[in-house]
């Protein structure tokens, strides 16, 4: 009897299995207003601190507005504890100012974008990322994401103008694996993963380099867990050969 397949292991979700989210600071979020009234008006606010998240790569800032509200928003290179920040769409597009799409100009490097008006930002909030405004169109704001894509999203989506800090962070190494294992933790990620491939036939269903053990790497959404690894439920039996983006 081999060792049980990570799967198998993982279950539900036990304490080692998941991240330690009790020692983050807060998401990272917008305060909540309705979307049409920020869009034509404009809110002053300061940024109290700047402060490390675990989980996340770059740091977080705590913006505090003139009406009371506050919220913990990416940080963008260039900004600095005190600066005055500026909410809503007559806002000018200076770096760290938080922007409807639809009042940015064209050209404007963006980060932390919204998917829905009010969902508080879902797109390009990691360490370097940023998105282009591209045009304004009758079907939303045009922008080119970090991965290069280009879609329109609607008008009233916040954003902050500017590139989130931390860019060169992944271009130190490690050095030690303490550090990989840390980081891990800090994540929730599983930490060292092992490929299936790389194990005995008793560990896994891909198990052994002997040629007649391998198997189809696509398995059904039924498949228990012990069998359920690979690509699941997938159409094609690997990867699909990426496209030129025009």
């Amino acid at each position: 009897m081999g060792k049980r397949i990570r799967v198998q292991r993982r279950g539900r979700g036990g304490q080692n299995w998941r991240a330690s989210t009790h020692k983050r600071v807060a998401p990272a979020k917008y305060p909540i207003m309705a979307p049409k009234l920020s869009f034509d008006a404009s809110l002053t606010g300061k940024i109290e601190a700047l402060m490390h998240n675990p989980g996340s790569g770059s740091p977080i800032a705590l913006i505090k507005f003139e009406n009371g509200l506050s919220c913990y928003s990416v940080t963008p290179e260039g900004i600095f504890t005190g600066q005055q920040i500026c909410y809503g769409g007559k806002a000018p597009a200076e770096i760290g100012n938080i922007i409807p799409l639809g009042k940015v100009p064209e050209g404007t490097l963006v980060c932390d974008l919204e998917l829905h008006p009010g969902d508080g930002g879902k797109m390009a909030k990691s360490s370097g990322a940023y998105a282009t405004v591209v045009g304004h169109t009758p079907q939303g704001t045009m922008i080119r994401l970090p991965s290069g894509r280009t879609r329109y999203v609607d008008d009233y989506c916040l954003s902050t103008v500017g590139v989130v800090s931390a860019s060169g962070r992944i271009e130190k190494p490690f050095l030690k694996a303490g550090n990989m294992f840390h980081l891990m933790k800090a994540k929730g990620h599983k930490y060292p993963r092992v490929s299936g491939r790389k194990m005995v036939p008793a560990c896994h269903p891909y198990g052994s380099s002997k040629r007649s053990s391998r198997r189809c790497t696509t398995t059904s959404h039924g498949a228990p867990p012990g069998q359920k690894v690979g690509l699941i439920a997938a159409r094609g039996p690997g990867q699909k050969k990426k496209r030129a983006i025009r």
